[in-house]
């Protein structure tokens, strides 16, 4: 007897990114499993088709479920179904000016964080930074060595009892930011599993990509082509093993 198929909802839309590459990148990486079936949206409003997946993966930036959509997530997880969130689906950005940069990252849905666990306050410019292994013994990062990265660090506020997998050190100052400064206290998580209901989220912050034309309305063409953490063989396993967990393989 054939083992049941797996069906996955991919969501991967927003602001500020290359999602056709990350979108590609993505299906590439279920398409490895023969027994996965995919649906792919741009934001979380089908909310049957949310309530009929058996695992969730989210590559977005600056998508924020409505109080409906935010209800069947929570429902998802609350029967004990399994969601993988990428780089910036924590995020909520306003922009409160151009000139100076001012960027604002609003507490306005809080269940949407809780369930996370975690919301995107702010990063530094894009550079290199070393992530390091939190729980060498978990399996979802057993034989992952320590590694340099260029990408986005993600600094962060954290809710409930995240088990961290992955972490990086940051202090400092960032002005373009509301929440602008970082002592360093205490390590941001790069990779971490949490808990909700009878489900569980596992939050991988890396992976910011950006081509020419996703700067609209702030720019017609950005000046460079930007794949960061995409380019390293290391995110990929992460991104490998993500999968497999999500969809219970």
């Amino acid at each position: 007897m054939a083992s049941r198929r797996i069906d996955v909802y991919l969501i991967c839309g927003g602001d500020y990114h290359d999602f056709d590459f990350a979108r590609v990148e993505l299906l590439k990486l279920l398409q490895e499993h023969e027994r996965i079936r995919v649906r792919v949206a741009e934001d979380y409003s089908n909310t049957q088709a949310i309530a009929d997946a058996d695992c969730l993966i989210s590559y977005t930036c600056n998508i924020v479920p409505s109080d409906g959509d935010q209800k069947v997530l929570k429902d998802f997880l609350e029967t004990g179904k399994r969601w993988f969130a990428l780089h910036g689906t924590n995020s909520i950005i306003e922009w409160l000016s151009a000139k100076p940069l001012k960027i604002d990252t609003p507490r306005s849905a809080p269940v949407f964080m809780e369930m996370l666990g975690s919301q995107f306050f702010a990063h530094p410019p894009i550079a290199k930074y070393s992530v390091q292994v939190s729980s060498p013994v978990h399996p979802l990062v057993a034989g992952i060595e320590p590694f340099e990265t260029e990408d986005e660090l993600y600094l962060a506020e954290y809710h409930g009892d995240n088990i961290p997998l992955l972490h990086c050190e940051y202090k400092g100052s960032i002005p373009e930011f509301v929440h602008s400064e970082w002592t360093g206290e205490d390590p941001h998580l790069v990779f971490y599993l949490h808990a909700y209901g009878g489900g569980e989220v596992l939050y991988l912050t890396l992976g910011h990509c950006r081509g020419r034309y996703d700067m609209p309305p702030l720019m017609d063409e950005y000046p460079r082509v930007e794949r960061c953490s995409w380019e390293l063989p290391v995110y990929y396993e992460l991104l490998r093993r993500g999968i497999c967990w999500a969809a219970g393989l």
